[in-house]
């Protein structure tokens, strides 16, 4: 390097970056936090991109979340019934647009198979005479609610698997979980033509724990959980959190407010998208954000 290039800002910002990286790497122990840093600081000297940023950061918050933080819940499944003409199958198919779907024991409403939409296809190509459902129903692949995501995404990738369904503590059937949906915690929000038809504003996992989008409408919140959050500022959920963070939050930051935790699942340098809402104290009735 000439000493005209060492007396370049830019130079020195970058070698102090890199200087900070190497010294980073040479000590032990070290803190997610730390790495953290080390990362917003090469974005901050343009080394990495506000997007590769986000997908490192999504990788690292993804080894604090579990199954249970994402999980389709039971009553939101698209499933099939077992026993059922496959002709009947074909209209919750086109409908609804997915590639899989569990194959449900109705009585016991536990999974016994996954079938693909285009095993589907053997159906009317080969005609009902020659069609076993038998022969095209794949396995289950069965998790519990409290598995890392990060060991799910491992398990997804060396199985090939794409679907699993999760269970509670006692067997039974408590929701989904796909591949996508993993994924979605690392880069983002992965839409398709078939999203628009499903999206949600307030999803419940469980009594207490909740994922809702930035942009519900504070008086929906309000509505749906008894409170009286303020709305005469702001008019949605993402507004109010950006008005007690007095910033725009990152990815897995959190804080308590009225009765509520709320952590940033998903978020850019403009705004909040996704958040998870737990209930931490039941009958809480909040007024404003001023208080």
């Amino acid at each position: 390097m000439s000493d005209d290039d060492a007396g370049d800002p830019q130079t020195r910002t970058n070698l102090s970056w890199y200087e900070r990286l190497a010294k980073f790497l040479r000590r032990e122990p070290y803190t997610r936090a730390q790495i953290v840093d080390v990362l917003r600081a090469a974005e901050r000297s343009h080394l990495i991109d506000p997007d590769t940023l986000a997908t490192m950061e999504g990788a690292l918050q993804m080894l604090d979340m579990r199954v249970r933080d994402i999980m389709i819940p039971r009553a939101e499944m698209v499933v099939l019934e077992e026993g059922a003409d496959p002709r009947q199958y074909l209209g919750v198919v086109i409908e609804s647009g997915h590639s899989r779907f569990p194959l449900m024991d109705a009585p016991r409403d536990q999974a016994v198979g996954i079938l693909m939409a285009k095993d589907l296809l053997a159906f009317l190509a080969q005609g009902e005479a020659h069609f076993d459902i038998k022969d095209v129903v794949r396995p289950p692949v069965f998790v519990p609610e409290s598995k890392r995501l990060n060991i799910l995404l491992r398990e997804f990738r060396t199985s090939r698997n794409h679907m699993a369904i999760v269970v509670d503590e006692y067997g039974g059937t408590a929701g989904l979980v796909s591949i996508e949906d993993v994924l979605e915690q690392i880069v983002g929000e992965i839409d398709d033509e078939h999203d628009v038809g499903e999206e949600y504003d307030i999803r419940p996992h469980g009594r207490n724990r909740f994922t809702i989008r930035a942009r519900t409408p504070v008086e929906d919140f309000n509505e749906y959980f008894g409170t009286r959050f303020e709305d005469k500022e702001y008019d949605t959920l993402g507004g109010l959190v950006l008005k007690l963070f007095g910033r725009v939050p990152r990815r897995g930051e959190e804080l308590d407010y009225g009765g509520f935790n709320f952590k940033i699942l998903r978020a850019d340098q403009r705004r909040v998208h996704l958040m998870r809402v737990v209930r931490t104290q039941a009958g809480v009735v909040a007024t404003t954000a001023g208080e």
